[in-house]
């Protein structure tokens, strides 16, 4: 198995084609691509045969490269490394950090696979292939590309601790381009594995990370942060960018917070107001010598008394 990282900092679990695999695929792509050359010179000698010998074996040489030269270098740069062979086998061509390759990295394998299949009958190419540790022949040696495998179990990659809450944001403003693939690769690795290394060594290995990035961003690292702490921000920094970019700087999904309507505002109810039960006084005993209870006065002179005020 072979660890390759994406621009995101990624790491992939891939195997690596090898030689019979690989041979295969080419033999598949060599017979299509021979029988479209024959059935375009077929084509080109019966609408030319006015021609004199030069412009036939002008145009003859031209359709060859066109054919056997220009025909894979379209194929794997519109597949993105998958030709037809490719896709049989279940290979595909990746760059060396794990994403699709270009045209550039196409059209080197093509140029320099002339040499090393077409010319030398594929003896370069598979001597290249055994040497290599990870199967790759000259083409991808000088682009920069891997032959893997894509029909692969995928592993679980290990977990990364996020960075502490009161770090986001805060290196927002650092210029993240000049760190290469390489140093993502060994801050992730540490990342995920730091829970299983010495209080010591892993401290060491935090500062040493730490401060390659730093040298490569510009920017010191800060007193008060810790270096695992700073190394976490800064990758999930960086991750956060790569996502802006590939969406477009749209947000990911909505604000659950931003898109709920808003509740209808509460009217106060006033509870009920239950009047009092009118109090009853219980009459005297007998032969009490109580006066009896007074009326209830009405607001007029003499109510509730037995004054009379005179006429």
């Amino acid at each position: 198995m072979s660890e390759l990282v994406t621009g995101e900092a990624v790491a992939l679990e891939l195997r690596p084609a090898r030689l019979p695999s690989r041979a295969l695929a080419v033999l598949l792509d060599l017979a299509v691509a021979v029988a479209v050359y024959i059935a375009v010179t077929i084509a080109l000698v019966a609408s030319t045969a006015s021609l004199d010998m030069a412009a036939q074996t002008a145009l003859s040489i031209a359709v060859f490269v066109l054919v056997l030269v220009g025909g894979p270098i379209a194929v794997e740069t519109l597949s993105h490394g998958r030709s037809l062979g490719k896709m049989a086998c279940g290979l595909r061509v990746v760059r060396d950090d794990g994403g699709p390759i270009r045209f550039r990295h196409a059209l080197v394998r093509g140029l320099l696979g002339v040499i090393e299949i077409l010319m030398t009958f594929g003896v370069v190419a598979c001597i290249a292939s055994l040497v290599s540790a990870r199967g790759r022949r000259l083409g991808d040696v000088f682009a920069g590309t891997l032959v893997v495998r894509e029909r692969v179990p995928v592993a679980s990659a290990g977990f990364i601790p996020p960075p502490p809450p009161w770090l986001a944001g805060r290196f927002s403003g650092l210029d993240l381009s000049a760190v290469p693939d390489e140093l993502w690769l060994a801050v992730r690795q540490y990342l995920s594995r730091m829970g299983q290394l010495d209080a010591r060594v892993g401290w060491a290995m935090a500062e040493r990370l730490a401060a390659d990035v730093a040298a490569r961003t510009g920017a010191p690292v800060p007193q008060e942060v810790p270096p695992p702490a700073y190394l976490a921000a800064v990758l999930q920094e960086r991750q956060v960018r790569e996502a802006r970019r590939a969406f477009g700087g749209a947000a990911v999904g909505p604000d659950p917070a931003a898109t709920a309507s808003p509740l209808p505002p509460v009217t106060p109810v006033a509870p009920p107001v239950i009047p009092a039960a009118p109090v009853t006084p219980a009459p005297p005993p007998p032969g009490s010598s109580a006066a009896p209870p007074a009326a209830p006065s009405d607001g007029r002179p003499g109510s509730g008394t037995g004054f009379v005020p005179p006429a």
